[in-house]
Formats: C-alpha cells, structure tokens, sequence
C-alpha cells in the first residue's frame, strides 16, 4: 500500500458492498461467536439482510437516523449492519448513558427508531428513556423501539416480531435498497463522550470509515483466522470500526465481551483461544495487576492495539514483559477523525512503539501548531491539527461548533497537546484543558502520571491540577496501589521529588480503591476535580 493511501483494490465503498464481499470471500469462517450463537460470514449477511427488510419495511429510509443503545451482543452487529444496508445512518449510544442524556442524542439526531435491550445487568433501558421524558411529546421523531433482548414494554417490538416485518418486502428491493447506498453517504453519526458539555454528533461516511480501518487493519496486522476479543464499547469507534467492522473486513472472528472484568476475560483468553485484544490502557493495567494473572495460559495472544488515552511507557514495557502479546501497537485517533489518525508501524523499533502514537496514516497530514496556527519547531509541544480524508464533515445540526473545530483551511483542532519529532513521529502529552501552571510552568498530567507508574506500588495514577495560593495551581495524584503494595502519601511524594521537577511533583495524593472511567476507558478528571474540590471545602 502506499503511503499516498490511494488504494487499488478496495472495491467495497460501503458497509452492505462490505458485507457481500466478506460472506464470498470468507464462506467457512466464523464472523462471530456469541455464547452459543455462532455466525458464520455468510451467515452474518443473511441475518443482515432480514434486519433491512425489517428496517425497511418500518418505514426507515435512505438518510433517515437508528440508534443502538446496548451492550456488546451479536444482535448489535446485525441490526447495524441491517439499518445500513437499509441506507440509514448509525447512532450509537452510551450504555452507561441515563436516560436524559439517551433522550438528548435521540432528540439531537431526530432517531426515527431505537434498537435496545432490557433487563442486561438489571438495566432497563427503555425504563431509564421513559422514566426521563415523555417519549412521545418529547421526541417525536421516534417511531419505533425496537428491543434485542428481553421482554418487550407496552408500545415496543422484539426483535423477532420486528423481523418478522421483513416478510412483505422482496428480497430484491432490499438488495436494490443496499447496492444504491454511496460511498459518500453518512454510515453513521458518533456523538463525543460528553465528559464535558452536550455531546455533539460527528458525522461520517462509508468510504473514508472504510478506508480508514482497512489501512488500520493492515498496519496492526489483523488477519483472516484470527479470533479477536472485542471488550471496547461497540458505541465507540474502537470497538465499532477498529472493533468488529475490521473483523468484517479481514476475516478475524469477532467474540464480543459485553462488560469488562479482568478475571472474565482471563478465563476466556485460553478457552475461546483469543489471539487479538485491543483496548485502553486502564485494560492492560487491570490485567497486568489482576494477582490470579500467573494462573491463566495468555500464550495465544499475539496482537495488542491500545489507545483511546495517553499512553504510559511503564505500561508498554510491562506488556512486553509479563504478558505474552507479538505485537503491540499504539496509535492516536478521536471521534472528529474518524477514530484514527497516527499509527506506529511493523518495523518500528521497540523504544519508537513504547513513547510515541506512530505517524500520519496514508492520506492524512498532522502537524503540531501554537495558538495561532502556526506549526511550532520539531520537539516543541502545541496542539495536534489533522487535515485529511478521515476528518468528519462535521458537527450534526452544529455549524458553529464545526466552524470551530474545523478552520477555514480544512484542519481538525483536537485540542490534544503534543510533540512531534524529526520523523513526524507524534507524542501526545495531554489534552490542553488538562494542563495546570505551576509557579509559571506548564504541568502535563500525562508526563507525570508515566513517571509515577515508575514506583513498584502504583498500579494506576491519574493527576489533576488543584488551587494552590503560593503557586497557583499544583498536582493533586489519585492512586490506585499495586495488591499487597503498603505506602503512604509522603512517601509517594518524598519519591517523586527524586524522580521530577519539583514543579511536577504532585503535593497531594490520595488513595482510591478505582479511578472513575467512562466507558471507552477514559479517566474521568471531571469527577476527580469535583471530588478534590469537595474535600478542600470540608
């Protein structure tokens, strides 16, 4: 492939081409194996194509918005690969989203239908939805909720009756239905975590989503056979596009993992034979940390994929180390980008793959500028810019919002702070808002959290900025501890202090039993400077 990232040879253009290709290409292989539920790909197309006529047969039309609001399930895959080849565009919900903020996405992407489930962990989706506004008054554009699993509320479907639907339309209207879908046409609308603020919608087409991911999949080297344990969030661009959507495309079997427990995913490693285990870097550490790990066989496991956070060199090279991965691979992406911008590559040397997010994917520019937009020198930190074919066309329903994120010369501000050396090999440092000023001095919390796992007791660590009187601002640290690692607060600082700048040398820690994450894997620091700002207070 070369590095212009013009391709030859792919022919699918969209997700329903994708998905005929795949079921000829693959006719033997497992797509996906679910508990008892095993799909094979040309399987996977069938029921694909009974969840179109079914969508379709509701009244979904080409452009119109579905949205998926459940855990990682076979039936997930089905009903997005359906309403795609229907022509609809994919909204994918937060599972760990209440039900104010399901009814703003709904209300935001004017959904004309929901596909959920009930009774998954005790979690009544439909109930959270209800229970926050009157669905009728209140979002008027759904029409149809749809439920996967569980039994169905007054005014819903299940989902085999809503199959059933697709009875009364000829399998060559839903065929006609699917091949007219284009290249350019939105697959689907990923709405930003919300850590802070509305969510906004990016919104994105088949082609570059499809030619992101091929090109994603063949620089991490996921291949046909391979059997790859999918624990992101299918809502996600990593568990969705990097996740199951590339298990599509090269012929890997796609075992999903609904909620991440580390000894669960222990157990499933040598049973179900994993050889592929992407995920955010809280992942790794939890596995790494888990004190039963030595007791479970991890040898099938070749490839590891993270991101999705800044990433802990400690923790690359305790992967190298205790876990028994061929590969890992670190890249940098955000939603507005199609979920991937940077990538290592095979033949780069270990230290390369450990400190840096790799360099621009084919077809896209990165620069790291200054606040007027300018690129700063090589090894200077600024803010990360991405230009290219995997940059959303924008906010949904945000012009405002796009015209800030998006400048006039087509460059997508991340608002991720980073340096990129004489290669172009980027280092993300932190986000920008995350960045407090110690006595003058730029603090980036990221930089200091890797030099803090350097301590043999710290299993995790996220750092904040808190008011300091004398200085500003200076480091609070939450600590996770290593099991059966003792130590305290001034000795974790007395530890820094020769380990760090003093301006970087957190003056406060405190110890927690788990750091707040979002379902992506993200550290909430919201709720930990809510939660040091409660305790100043008292």
């Amino acid at each position: 492939m070369s590095e212009t990232g013009v391709r030859g040879d792919l022919e699918w253009g969209t997700t329903p081409r994708l998905l005929r290709s795949s079921a000829e290409r693959f006719p033997a292989r497992e797509a996906i194996v679910d508990g008892d539920v095993t799909l094979t790909f040309p399987e996977l197309a069938e029921r694909a194509d009974e969840a179109a006529r079914a969508f379709i047969a509701t009244g979904i039309a080409p452009g119109d918005r579905v949205a998926i609001w459940a855990p990682n399930v076979w039936e997930w895959v089905v009903a997005a690969l359906g309403l795609q080849s229907a022509g609809a565009v994919l909204v994918p919900l937060n599972t760990r989203f209440k039900g104010p903020e399901a009814a703003f996405i709904l209300r935001k992407s004017g959904a004309r239908a929901l596909v959920t489930i009930t009774g998954f962990l005790g979690t009544d989706y439909v109930g959270l939805l209800r229970d926050a506004v009157d669905v009728e008054a209140e979002l008027p554009a759904l029409e149809t909720i749809v439920l996967l699993r569980g039994q169905p509320p007054t005014g819903t479907i299940g989902w085999d009756d809503f199959l059933a639907r697709g009875g009364d339309v000829p399998a060559d209207v839903a065929e006609q239905q699917a091949l007219a879908v284009e290249p350019g046409d939105l697959s689907d609308i990923l709405f930003t975590s919300g850590t802070t603020g509305h969510p906004k919608g990016a919104m994105l087409t088949h082609g570059q989503t499809l030619r992101a991911f091929r090109d994603w999949s063949e620089v991490v080297g996921l291949r046909e056979g391979d059997r790859y344990l999918v624990v992101n969030p299918f809502f996600h661009a990593f568990g969705y596009k990097a996740g199951w959507l590339s298990g599509l495309m090269m012929g890997a079997t796609v075992m999903p993992h609904a909620v991440f427990d580390a000894e669960q995913v222990l157990r499933r490693i040598p049973v179900d034979r994993i050889s592929v285990l992407p995920g955010p870097p809280t992942l790794y550490q939890t596995i790494l940390n888990h004190p039963a790990r030595d007791e479970y066989d991890l040898t099938s496991l070749r490839l590891s994929v993270t991101g999705a956070a800044a990433i802990p060199v400690e923790l690359i090279l305790r992967m190298r180390e205790e876990l028994t991965f061929d590969t890992i691979i670190t890249g940098y992406g955000l939603t507005e980008a199609c979920g991937i911008a940077t990538m290592c590559r095979y033949d780069d040397d270990p230290e390369t793959i450990a400190t840096t997010s790799g360099r621009a994917i084919p077809g896209v520019e990165v620069l790291v500028v200054d606040d007027h937009s300018k690129e700063v020198p090589r090894d200077e930190p600024g803010e990360v810019v991405i230009r290219g074919y995997n940059v959303m066309s924008g906010f949904y329903d945000e012009p405002e919002e796009t015209s800030a994120a998006i400048d006039a010369d087509g460059w997508l501000h991340t608002g991720d702070i980073g340096v990129m050396d004489d290669r172009g090999y980027l280092r993300i440092t932190d986000r920008s808002k995350d960045m407090f000023i110690v006595g003058g001095f730029n603090a980036y919390p990221a930089e200091i959290e890797n030099l803090l796992l350097r301590n043999d007791a710290i299993a995790q660590v996220a750092v904040i900025g808190v008011p300091d009187e004398r200085m500003g601002e200076v480091g609070m640290a939450f600590v996770v501890l290593r099991p059966g690692a003792e130590t305290t607060a001034d000795e974790i600082i007395a530890w820094s202090r020769e380990q760090m700048a003093n301006y970087k040398v957190p003056r406060a820690v405190e110890f927690v039993d788990e750091l707040p994450l979002n379902a992506s894997g993200k550290v909430l620091k919201y709720q930990l400077r809510e939660r040091a700002g409660a305790t100043s207070q008292n």
